[in-house]
């Protein structure tokens, strides 16, 4: 596992989250203690004065909504959510940051380990997201198999 999916499983682990069916928006936040609200707006994450809430909006279907919460607790952990220093290009690569730290977040590496010929029905439907981005989480699964499958093959033949 790379650093990022080692950090979220020791996310998880810190919080008892071990299976996809608690993989949901408002068990995550209250095992965090970390308050959200559903509003008309775009997503964001907020801290003032220590105080950390992340704000969903909420014309988005449940597997959006948490796609969402899972790009924002990447500013959480992060970068703390705050953006006004940041230069336009440092802010493009936080996003970068955080969609990558989202398709982790939602979909763990540890746990899809656990299933055997997992495909993008089986990622959509445990882990509750859409269909391009269960796509696009196993396609980045399959591909850091194949990578630690060539870096085998080259060190030991």
């Amino acid at each position: 596992m790379n650093n990022t999916e080692k950090f979220i499983k020791r996310i998880y682990e810190s919080i008892n989250i071990c299976s996809p069916d608690q993989l949901t928006i408002s068990n995550v936040a209250e095992k965090m203690n970390l308050g959200v609200d559903y509003w008309p707006y775009t997503s964001v994450f907020a801290e003032c004065k220590g105080r950390c809430k992340v704000f969903i909006n909420e014309n988005l279907n449940k597997q959006q909504q948490w796609q969402d919460f899972s790009h924002e607790m990447g500013h959480y952990f992060q970068d703390g959510g705050c953006h006004r220093q940041f230069i336009r290009h440092y802010i493009n690569y936080r996003e970068i940051k955080a969609d990558y730290f989202a398709y982790h977040f939602c979909v763990p590496t540890f746990m899809l380990l656990k299933i055997k010929g997992v495909d993008v029905y089986d990622v959509m439907n445990l882990f509750n997201v859409e269909f391009d981005f269960a796509l696009r989480r196993l396609e980045m699964y399959k591909n850091k198999i194949l990578e630690n499958k060539i870096v085998y093959e080259r060190a030991y033949y």
